[in-house]
């Protein structure tokens, strides 16, 4: 009985042992994908091809004013209800010195495809190929269209919807004009975080 005991003990003890030197599999806070950026975070810079192949940094693409960086998609229905408000929205404020970039991260939409669509849609500002959703990951992005404005600094001063209805004759709050006036005014963001709603991002 009691070589019994000393072999489960030794076997216990061996596996403990083994555990304590695997190596340890890093979280998504402290390994190669961060936790994703908050509200009132810096977001850091980041590099991007377009369709085309070509990369492009944020830092060459963010506005004196400041960056609104939506995650659209070339399939999803909410997304391309949004094409028309998200050029306008784009030519409205270049003046300003507001930048509006566009991200696809969804794995089922290749180059391409962001390419023709882009063309056909009239959309003008620059759209990025994400690939792998390292992008969305580390801003939490889930749905398409979903917005993320970025203040002078880099900061994330609102999240969320571009407005409250997918159809625009039913739009009667413009979050994100919203936002955007608030920063250029020198006035904080009343709401600054509003639940963005359309199709998930497909990240494969």
């Amino acid at each position: 009985m009691m070589r019994r005991t000393h072999t489960f003990a030794r076997a216990v003890f061996a596996l403990v042992a083994l555990a304590l030197l695997a190596p340890a599999v890093p979280s998504r806070a402290e390994g190669n994908e961060p936790a994703p950026v908050k509200l009132g975070a810096t977001v850091e810079d980041f590099k991007l091809p377009d369709a085309s192949g070509r990369e492009h940094t944020l830092a060459s693409l963010r506005g004196k004013a400041g960056t609104v960086i939506i995650f659209v998609s070339t399939r999803c229905p909410v997304s391309n209800m949004y094409n028309e408000r998200m050029q306008r929205l784009a030519e409205d404020y270049r003046a300003k010195g507001i930048a509006v970039v566009g991200i696809n991260s969804n794995a089922p939409e290749p180059a391409d495809e962001i390419r023709q669509h882009a063309s056909e849609k009239g959309l003008k500002f620059p759209i990025l190929r994400d690939a792998g959703a390292r992008i969305a990951d580390r801003f939490g992005a889930t749905r398409t269209p979903e917005a993320f404005f970025l203040d002078a600094q880099n900061r994330i001063v609102y999240h969320g919807a571009l407005d409250n209805a997918q159809n625009p004759v039913m739009v009667n709050t413009h979050h994100l004009r919203n936002a955007l006036d608030a920063v250029l005014a020198g006035k904080p963001v009343e709401r600054p975080e509003v639940k963005a709603f359309g199709c998930t991002i497909k990240r494969g």
